[in-house]
């Protein structure tokens, strides 16, 4: 699949973000959609790493679909087209019991046999330590030291009794280059009605706090600052109080213009398709069409990505399945290569490898 790593290539990078709650409402038939369209994009691209950030894990019935879950997490890591990435890290947020901590986020990691050397930080020991064999971590997530975890604060969002929104932080080197990556899911519109009284909308002001909350969590002074990518369902909706379905209205993300950028968009909305497997372009009626799931980077990680010899045509910003339906939301993906060196721009990142050589 990815062929061997050499200075010219670079490491070939794929990050993909996909709320997969509608896969446990239908496993029959929306799974198995989904797992070809997604095979078929990772086939496509060959990273040498795969990084997937997954929201609504399990469903909104999350404790009659924890078999499906199960399932979904055997296939990805034992499926044929999986078989050349021989490590992975699978983190589950699994422990639904518990309103305080349970986020229903799941962050999958895969690492082609091909690239020697990744290492992942251990955020207890303050330390990156080399990744090898599959391993699955879920339940208390808490307590992992490979990864961060967070729900936020219930008074941000008192209108939903037990909210599931958060984030999870994982920190990778590979190559000479150190990044953190964060699966986010923010608080949803609970009502069309409410979401038209003004604009900007409540719920933008509510989505703005929390992802405010979140960038400092990851560079405030605990650990080293390094290039960050977010990416996750935001469920940024458009402005609909002025207009439905453009996208010069979607202006969430403006105000953090300063901490956050994207690619240019150049597909349809993310959200909301219908879930009837034989509309796979249709959306539901229910809410306004919007790009909720995006892939955001911070101003050095963009520097990673927009390289001068990373040639244009090896960035590609997209979705996933757009002629198939893969549930409510369309995974969104971005793929970029790594260059040799690329890691000069990481903010002190040589006292990191000093302590951590690759």
């Amino acid at each position: 699949m990815a062929g061997k790593l050499t200075a010219a290539q670079g490491t070939g990078i794929l990050l993909v973000t996909a709320n997969v709650g509608s896969l446990f409402e239908d496993p029959e038939n929306l799974q198995k959609t989904w797992l070809r369209e997604f095979y078929q994009t990772v086939q496509s691209h060959k990273p040498h790493f795969l990084a997937v950030h997954c929201q609504e894990v399990g469903g909104k019935n999350y404790e009659a679909s924890m078999s499906h879950v199960d399932c979904f997490v055997k296939e990805l890591l034992s499926s044929d087209a999986m078989r050349e990435y021989s490590r992975a890290r699978v983190y589950l947020d699994e422990n639904y019991k518990s309103q305080e901590h349970f986020t229903a986020l799941g962050s999958f990691y895969f690492i082609h046999e091909s690239l020697k050397n990744i290492h992942q930080f251990d955020f207890k020991a303050k330390k990156f330590k080399k990744v090898v064999g599959k391993e699955t971590y879920s339940e208390t997530l808490e307590s992992t030291p490979s990864l961060e975890k967070e729900k936020f604060p219930q008074d941000y969002f008192p209108e939903c009794k037990w909210s599931r929104k958060g984030f999870i932080r994982t920190r990778w080197a590979l190559a000479d280059c150190a990044f953190d990556l964060v699966n986010i899911h923010l608080f949803h519109d609970a009502s069309n009605l409410v979401a038209w009284e003004k604009s900007p909308s409540v719920y933008c002001g509510t989505r703005q706090k929390a992802l405010g909350y979140a960038l400092d969590r990851i560079t405030d002074q605990r650990h080293e600052k390094l290039p960050y990518f977010v990416f996750g369902d935001f469920n940024f909706r458009l402005d609909s109080k002025q207009v439905i379905e453009l996208l010069e209205y979607d202006k969430e993300l403006s105000v953090f213009k300063d901490r956050l950028h994207e690619l240019e968009i150049s597909f349809p909305p993310s959200y909301p398709y219908s879930e009837d497997s034989s509309q796979g372009k249709q959306y539901m009626n229910t809410r306004c069409p919007a790009w909720c799931d995006r892939i955001l980077l911070s101003p050095s990680a963009r520097d990673l990505v927009l390289k001068p010899e990373n040639e244009e045509k090896s960035i590609e910003y997209d979705n996933i399945g757009p002629n198939v339906c893969m549930g409510d939301h369309k995974p969104v993906f971005l793929s970029f290569r790594i260059t040799a060196g690329a890691g000069k721009c990481c903010q002190r990142g040589e006292k990191i490898f000093r302590e951590a050589p690759l």
